[in-house]
């Protein structure tokens, strides 16, 4: 199976590059599955359910989320009934769930959102809950497991890779929204620790400038915003799994004023 993992979906743009372009690239690269990080789709900030059905129409099979998971309240009761993650570590009793299941060519790809310490809300300790859901889904025969670790630290993302290589698919890195260059198959399994915003890219982090400047020239508060005009991109990982193993994978951005599509391919260790 060949699937597509898209990294944070930032605002409008970021909808629009997926509404522009996505339904392509999923013929162009014969994907039978994307996901998406979907926790700043609308505005910058959580997910609301006209923006999960503009995602989903646009060809996005699952979305994930993160700590802007709770962000939009109208989206609660829609974690039950579409195939929308929250971070699996959260405790019992929050709404939604942290492992969705996809059938793939009468396979099942398994999918866990999961998200880090440093830096972010208070959440059990993520490798050890996502040991117990990779044990849980290898006693049911599942395969092709593929985890977007949603955190701030490269350190904990890496860690991650090293406890699961061989035992899962993919490990693909969100939140950070700026892409790294270590995209790699170790062992079987995709790793990146992050694959980078699909939003405006001539701003920060997919925001407009004008409130972060403010932010660290003062330390004074300000509202973060989408600009209304900007230069856009689209960044995907693919990734081939055969028998739940990687076996190859590479990485395409798409920009919305070039011709040009830019392929990472991945390291092979």
């Amino acid at each position: 199976m060949k699937i597509g993992f898209i990294g944070d979906i930032v605002g409008r743009p970021g909808r629009v590059m997926l509404e522009t372009h996505l339904k392509k690239l999923k013929t162009a690269y014969n994907l039978d599955v994307v996901i998406a990080n979907g926790e700043n789709a609308s505005h910058g900030f959580g997910l609301n359910a006209d923006n999960a059905k503009e995602l989903f129409k646009s060809g996005v099979d699952m979305v994930t989320g993160g700590n802007h998971s709770w962000d939009k309240k109208e989206i609660m009761p829609l974690l039950d009934s579409l195939p929308i993650l929250r971070p699996l570590n959260y405790p019992d009793g929050v709404p939604g769930r942290g492992v969705g299941i996809l059938h793939v060519k009468e396979k099942a790809l398994a999918v866990i959102n999961v998200m880090g310490h440093f830096s972010m809300p208070m959440v059990d300790n993520p490798f050890i809950a996502v040991q117990k859901a990779v044990d849980a889904l290898k006693e049911q025969g599942v395969k092709a497991i593929v985890i977007d670790f949603h955190a701030e630290a490269t350190s904990e993302k890496r860690a991650l890779h090293m406890m699961l290589k061989g035992d899962v698919s993919a490990i693909f890195g969100t939140h950070t929204h700026v892409g790294t260059d270590d995209l790699l198959v170790e062992s079987g399994t995709c790793y990146v620790s992050d694959v980078g915003l699909s939003g405006c890219r001539d701003n920060v982090i997919g925001m407009d400038k004008a409130a972060p400047l403010k932010r660290f020239l003062t330390g004074l508060p300000a509202s973060l915003d989408i600009p209304k005009k900007c230069k856009k991109i689209l960044q995907m990982v693919i990734c081939e799994i055969e028998e739940g193993k990687c076996i190859d994978a590479f990485k395409i951005r798409v920009f919305d004023d070039k011709e040009e599509i830019l392929v990472q391919k991945a390291l092979h260790e």
